[in-house]
């Protein structure tokens, strides 16, 4: 079944006009070919399975990285992260408007404006340390920000989105 907004891409796509997003309706993500880490659904345009896309460590090790070293609330010392800076993934799937829910392995969830994302922070980690993280050590995803760059980053709010043992994400308008 089609959204009404998945229609109007495709029509656009067909009548060659501008759009403000990269992926293209007819253009499919690849299937995984390793454990599914995290599926994003809602209002996205580029999907793997039915209305959905799915993402192995591979396939987000190959969409734009980001690396930075900062203290969190949840762990000893500094620690190094790398992962896809979330506005990344969600341009990749042509979402850029409404709310994202972020859930975790446990059910916990938090929504959240997209236009509150900035354009390297967070980010999905899937490395801390150089090592994949299990989900005792807060994995095998984590919406981290750069804790230690910005006062701004160190509020109640921030650290609500900072999910752990992330598994879904749902876009909506």
């Amino acid at each position: 079944m089609f959204s009404i907004r998945r229609i109007i891409f495709g029509l656009a796509a067909v009548l060659m006009l501008p759009l403000t997003t990269e992926v293209s309706a007819s253009e499919p993500l690849q299937a995984p070919t390793g454990q599914v880490l995290l599926t994003v659904s809602g209002e996205i345009f580029a999907t793997n399975h039915g209305d959905a896309a799915q993402f192995d460590l591979d396939m987000l090790r190959r969409l734009p990285r980001i690396e930075f070293r900062t203290t969190t609330l949840w762990t000893d010392g500094e620690k190094t992260f790398v992962g896809v800076p979330l506005s990344a993934l969600l341009d990749h799937l042509g979402a850029n408007s409404g709310q994202l829910r972020a859930l975790a392995i446990n059910d916990y969830s938090v929504t959240f404006d997209l236009a509150d994302i900035g354009a390297d922070a967070p980010i999905v980690a899937y490395l801390m340390d150089g090592q994949t993280m299990s989900r005792r050590d807060k994995g095998p995803l984590w919406v981290v920000y750069p804790y230690d760059s910005d006062a701004a980053y160190q509020s109640e709010v921030i650290y609500s989105r900072s999910i752990w043992q992330l598994d879904r994400l749902v876009v909506t308008r």
